[in-house]
């Protein structure tokens, strides 16, 4: 298993810079976004000298780039804005494909218009479902096109809220290409370190041979987020599990400063 980070934990917007980092604070692996090139995360277009720049800078840097982010709201209430974000996921999918990165994660989004990151009641209508549903079968006919994989990420305030929802999304899609992003700290919002083992348990169960890529993130008991091993994650327990799993890929954490990355990073590695 590698152990990672966001690239976006460190501060700039020249890849060389940013990746070396990420190797420095002990990182073997990076979830890359474009705003680490001077881009927006979703660019309108990404320039040969982009492309050039960031796997330079990975070659240099010996860092492997895992994923590259390609989140925008999946579910829209607005259907023009869900068409804006289709077209931007196209670029980051040709951009992941030019750069030989195996995965591009996605939001499978919220009824909320102003952050694709929050929850909102009407979620839970079938409606939404069926517009994420709709955007993520064009969404994999880029990805098949390209070669590429998409992650989607069980998320308490997303249309896919557990492991049972990543499966069935899966199961209506039909295509090899659609992958589980699984964070143990998305599977729940409030538990104690029993409540949350059980859960985390039982997702794991659930999604093997469907995972691309493990998250490490953390929560207190009361809901907040928190570094990892911070909270009431249990991640020896995680990833011994992903493990028994035959889960050999990348461990990527994430919500924490860059000055705590190097704690981490030892945390991590001792774990895997």
């Amino acid at each position: 298993m590698q152990v990672g980070v966001f690239a976006k934990t460190f501060p700039g917007s020249e890849p060389a810079g940013v990746l070396a980092a990420v190797r420095d604070a002990g990182f073997a692996v990076t979830q890359f976004n474009l705003a680490c090139a001077g881009l927006q995360s979703m660019p309108d277009a990404v320039p040969d000298a982009a492309i050039d720049a960031i796997d330079g800078a990975a070659k240099a840097s010996g860092i492997g780039l895992v994923a590259l982010s390609g989140t925008y709201n999946m579910a829209h209430p607005d259907s023009r804005v869900r068409d804006d974000g289709l077209r931007r996921l196209a670029i980051i999918i040709e951009t992941a494909a030019r750069l030989s990165i195996p995965l591009v994660t996605l939001c499978t989004g919220t009824r909320n218009a102003e952050d694709q990151w929050a929850h909102h009641p009407d979620n839970a209508d079938p409606s939404a479902w069926a517009d994420m549903a709709r955007e993520m079968v064009k969404a994999l006919r880029l990805a098949e096109r390209h070669g590429v994989d998409l992650g989607i990420e069980p998320e308490q305030a997303n249309i896919v809220t557990s492991a049972s929802d990543a499966m069935r999304l899966i199961s209506e899609m039909g295509s090899k290409r659609l992958r589980i992003v699984l964070d143990p700290a998305n599977l729940f919002e409030r538990a104690n370190a029993e409540e949350a083992r059980a859960v985390v348990a039982e997702a794991v169960d659930r999604t093997a041979g469907y995972v691309s890529l493990a998250h490490a993130k953390d929560r207190f008991a009361d809901g907040r987020f928190a570094t990892a091993g911070q909270g009431v994650v249990d991640f020896a327990d995680f990833i011994a599990r992903l493990k028994a799993a035959d889960f050999d890929g990348p461990l990527v954490t994430h919500g924490l400063s860059a000055e705590e990355a190097p704690g981490v990073a030892r945390f991590l590695k001792v774990l895997v």
